[in-house]
């Protein structure tokens, strides 16, 4: 039975300081970015370099902050773009066992067609059949039109039945200003997203399937005896640069997606990935130029700090109504911050604990908050987890704690 002292505890969010040791980063775990890791604010935040684009953005993967964007939110045409989104459901199907990647699927008059279509192709031939693994490297490497409706076939039935799926998942990823209505990106009246839903698709992509990354890092690919390269420039000029995505209309201009793993400084063995939106550039040579210039800035402008490893106790928090009277708070993973470079010194930390918190809990469970500030400032909010479950109290346990909670 928790002792009386335990009782005396306010029902309000009680926030507590919390001192902390800027311990060197691990190796960072990708997650996708989270409402609750908020972006941090202008007056902080390092100015980014000029970017010759209509819209950018730029993510640190390792905790979800934005580190730079402009007009992130503003309606845009996603071109080829679009295959992200295809690619993820495909990998999703291989993953349910829906899909083989040596399963031979039938080339349709319509994705024969779709690829003749614009300049993206892997010609692949009418009434042949051809290895799911091929379109896969057709549809991401050539950004082939063809096959990527030959893989929306096969998995969606129909290419309207898999534009039903994409903008399902669009809808299950909380994207609110998405809307598909083919597979390949080809330009049609209500076919937008914004460069901060692209980024979300494209994380959620390489967290959730990273066995798609080595075709996306892939430099060429060779179908019916017709070799192309990766239209990615910067897999050629950058050996971090392992993705991700090109994209090309009239209307959307030249559109990247790219994404690199870079080594922390000072810490063995500790990477740290970005990714980075560009659309409406000029030519192929402005996206990778500007797409390179947003990645570098990126890696130079900021610290890594690691606050708490995996699992470790950020504080202690009571619990109403367990079988145990208290729980820990931390995260199942690093806690780990980017800070403008030179400013780890200044990180302060405080908790707000969403009390009374009420067994039963369970582990990985979000029932706090974790408050960065630089130099007074808050820098981002990141949320903090039950470390470990905590079952319901039996019956007179949960009366005494009610009768407790009654007369607080």
């Amino acid at each position: 039975m928790p002792s009386s002292s335990t009782f005396s505890r306010a029902l309000s969010a009680l926030t507590l300081s919390v001192g902390l040791s800027l311990l060197a980063a691990p190796a960072l775990a990708q997650s996708a970015p989270t409402a609750s890791a908020s972006a941090a604010p202008s007056a902080l935040m390092p100015l980014p370099p000029e970017v010759a684009a209509r819209a950018f953005i730029l993510q640190d993967l390792s905790t979800g902050m934005t580190l730079a964007s402009r007009q992130p939110d503003q309606t845009v045409e996603p071109a080829s773009l679009t295959k992200l989104m295809t690619a993820y459901l495909v990998f999703q199907a291989l993953q349910a066992n829906k899909l083989q990647l040596t399963q031979e699927l039938p080339v349709s008059e319509r994705a024969w067609r779709t690829g003749m279509t614009g300049a993206s192709r892997t010609f692949i031939q009418v009434n042949t059949r051809v290895k799911v693994d091929d379109l896969i490297k057709g549809m991401i490497v050539q950004s082939g039109n063809d096959a990527t409706v030959a893989l929306a076939e096969a998995v969606g039935g129909t290419v309207e039945n898999f534009v039903d799926m994409m903008n399902r998942q669009a809808q299950a990823f909380g994207l609110k200003q998405t809307t598909f209505k083919n597979p390949e990106g080809l330009t049609a009246p209500g076919h937008t997203t914004t460069v901060r839903e692209l980024s979300v698709i494209a994380t959620r992509l390489i967290t959730d399937f990273p066995q798609s990354l080595p075709y996306y890092s892939q430099k060429e690919f060779t179908y019916n005896g017709i070799k192309q390269p990766n239209r990615n420039l910067l897999l050629y000029r950058d050996p971090t640069v392992d993705g991700l995505k090109t994209g090309y209309t009239d209307a959307a201009g030249y559109c990247l997606i790219s994404t690199a793993k870079r080594p922390v400084p000072g810490n063995p063995g500790a990477t740290r990935r970005l990714l980075s939106v560009v659309v409406g550039t000029a030519s192929p040579e402005a996206r990778a130029n500007e797409s390179q210039k947003l990645l570098n800035w990126g890696y130079g402008a900021f610290d890594v700090v690691k606050l708490f490893d995996g699992g470790q106790a950020v504080t202690t928090a009571p619990v109403w109504k367990g079988a145990a009277s208290t729980v820990k708070l931390g995260r199942t993973q690093p806690l780990v911050v980017v800070v403008p470079r030179g400013q780890a010194g200044q990180i302060k930390t405080s908790v707000v604990r969403q009390d009374p918190l009420m067994a039963p809990l369970t582990r990985g469970q979000s029932v706090g908050t974790l408050k960065v500030q630089i130099g007074g400032q808050t820098w981002q909010e990141m949320p903090l987890q039950s470390l470990d479950a905590v079952p319901s109290a039996g019956f007179f346990g949960r009366a005494w704690d009610a009768l407790r909670l009654a007369i607080q």
